[in-house]
């Protein structure tokens, strides 16, 4: 796909992932649609920090569990921009809850990161996919690691995530071929979710080959091939944690 002027909606896209996404297809003359929830000072600089880059970029607040938010947000992006090409989805959400601690694992948790990472991702490539069949656009769904190896932050985020994979290939059939929907399952990212806790990081990178976690800017730079580059490529989950997973 030839990216300049092209335009990119991406959800969770003020901190993290979203962010370095975001910066990565701006570099590349995309235009940004940038969606937050609550992180209005991080959306301004971030969008601030594209426009520096010369590329037009915007602000878009909505709760992506809530469907009539979705909807509204992805209409304002494409009369905003006239079109909408790539959707990036990246926002996300989890409680910290050891798995063997199954009482700790509440109702409200399980809908709260199911109403997010699934039902939210869902809503935003509903409501975008009309725009998207026009341009013969992609999407890149941001999922994790967690999702493939039962591992992470709590049974319900892993879960989630494993759910969001499903999504991603059922997506790329209902789609296809106008509209192409591969997944990058990341594993443990330097992102403010893990920020402080050093001896999680250090054991991280010891049990990975490459000898490192992985950075927003990893993820960022397959996000972006997927979108630029993989043109035959759909209904996919591409990993990236330093072979950790082999």
């Amino acid at each position: 796909m030839m990216l300049q002027d092209k335009t990119a909606l991406i959800t969770g896209g003020a901190t993290g992932i979203g962010r370095a996404i975001a910066l990565k297809l701006a570099q590349a003359g995309v235009r940004i649609a940038i969606n937050y929830s609550r992180s209005l000072e991080d959306a301004e600089k971030t969008r601030d920090e594209i426009k520096e880059l010369n590329v037009s970029c915007r602000i878009y607040r909505a709760n992506i569990a809530k469907d009539q938010e979705v909807r509204e947000m992805v209409k304002q992006v494409v009369e905003d921009f006239g079109q909408l090409d790539i959707l990036v989805n990246s926002a996300g959400m989890t409680y910290f809850v050891q798995h063997a601690d199954l009482e700790g694992m509440k109702d409200e948790y399980w809908d709260d990161i199911f109403n997010v990472n699934v039902k939210g991702v869902f809503n935003v490539c509903r409501a975008a996919a009309e725009a998207l069949k026009m341009q013969k656009g992609c999407i890149v769904n941001i999922t994790s690691i967690a999702g493939l190896t039962g591992l992470g932050s709590s049974i319900a985020y892993c879960a989630s995530k494993a759910a969001e994979i499903s999504v991603t290939k059922s997506l790329a059939r209902v789609l296809a071929p106008e509209v192409r929907v591969n997944s990058v399952a990341p594993g443990v990212v330097l992102t403010r979710w893990i920020k402080g806790n050093e001896d999680h990081i250090t054991r991280m990178a010891e049990g990975t080959p490459l000898q490192r976690v992985c950075t927003p800017e990893d993820v960022a730079e397959v996000a972006y091939s997927l979108v630029a580059q993989a043109g035959f490529v759909t209904g996919q989950t591409w990993v990236v944690d330093g072979g950790n997973f082999i």
